[in-house]
């Protein structure tokens, strides 16, 4: 992998500014909107078993969901973006492969995007803040939408090339960010081929698809979405990051890591997000699991020295 100026990948923020207040109907509101219809998808498989949906369904839709959001947070970001550890180009190749299918954006125009939120975190040029919509509750679940979706067909989020000139260098990124739509397709036709193979049936072909395929996008989307909404509104700081992201221990969870986000501003190279022992982080033992068979190498972790030092008091 080509080596990122520091200043891309290790900047927490740009703009200091104070904490903003919260409230808590809006922190009630904030979660009922991201938690409501991630509750619809599971209250429409149970009500759904046995007639459109089974174990079948439930292992492709886990298997995708899995593999492509791993793609994202331990390809797209922790790899390309932060450059939090390397890896042979063939594991880099498959990891950029599956972080496409998840459908999110070409590998350029997603680490573009998050290291302008990084260099601007919650400031005037942060692509996604959640705080920049006015005050009250009106103003409150604008900026939740904004940061939630709205942001991604707002005017004027051209990705600025200064943010991504080291990945224009590298081909594996070159070629994956040209093929994105080629490999969003295979991402869709994959499980409703083997949803087919598997139960030998033209209707497991389109539910394999369904739920597999347009389910599993929506919720990786949405849980990804819930990093940049929830995880600068709701949650703890345990670090100081001169903005306003936090960890939340759901999208801790459900985000396979990234939701310790307060941790990950803090340490923006660290490949490790879940930076306590109680902190799940299952990217990062993805990572781990590499290094120990010889697939990851130089894994970026802070020292105790720098953990004790940036600590809030």
């Amino acid at each position: 992998m080509t080596e990122v100026p520091s200043k891309l990948v290790d900047l927490g923020h740009a703009d200091g500014h104070p904490p903003m207040p919260r409230t808590w109907p809006a922190r009630i509101a904030n979660i009922l909107g991201v938690v409501t219809p991630l509750a619809g998808v599971i209250v429409a498989t149970i009500l759904l078993w046995g007639v459109a949906f089974n174990w079948v369904y439930l292992v492709l839709l886990a298997g995708m969901y899995l593999a492509t959001g791993f793609g994202i947070t331990v390809g797209y970001h922790r790899l390309f973006t932060h450059k939090s550890f390397d890896t042979p180009r063939p594991v880099a190749f498959i990891i950029g492969a599956l972080g496409s299918m998840a459908a999110q954006g070409s590998i350029l125009q997603w680490a573009g995007m998050h290291r302008q939120h990084h260099q601007h975190s919650d400031g005037e040029h942060d692509p996604h803040t959640p705080h920049a919509s006015g005050d009250g509750v009106l103003g409150v679940l604008r900026g939740l939408w904004h940061a939630h979706v709205g942001w991604i067909v707002s005017r004027g989020k051209r990705v600025q090339d200064r943010y991504i000139t080291d990945l224009r260098q590298d081909r594996i990124v070159r070629v994956h960010s040209r093929l994105f739509p080629v490999w969003v397709v295979v991402g869709l036709a994959l499980p409703a081929v083997l949803g087919g193979l598997l139960t030998l049936s033209w209707l497991g072909v389109l539910l394999g698809f369904l739920w597999a395929g347009l389910v599993r996008i929506f919720l990786v989307h949405h849980v990804t979405w819930s990093v940049n909404s929830v995880c600068h509104f709701w949650g703890t700081r345990p670090f100081r990051s001169h903005d306003e992201s936090r960890n939340n221990v759901i999208f801790g969870i459900l985000a396979l890591g990234e939701g310790w986000h307060n941790n990950h501003h803090a340490f923006p190279t660290s490949a490790r997000h879940g930076l306590r022992w109680w902190q799940i982080d299952l990217s990062y033992l993805l990572i781990r699991g590499l290094a120990l068979v010889g697939l990851a190498r130089n894994v970026r972790t802070p020292s105790p020295e720098r953990l004790a030092a940036k600590r809030s008091s």
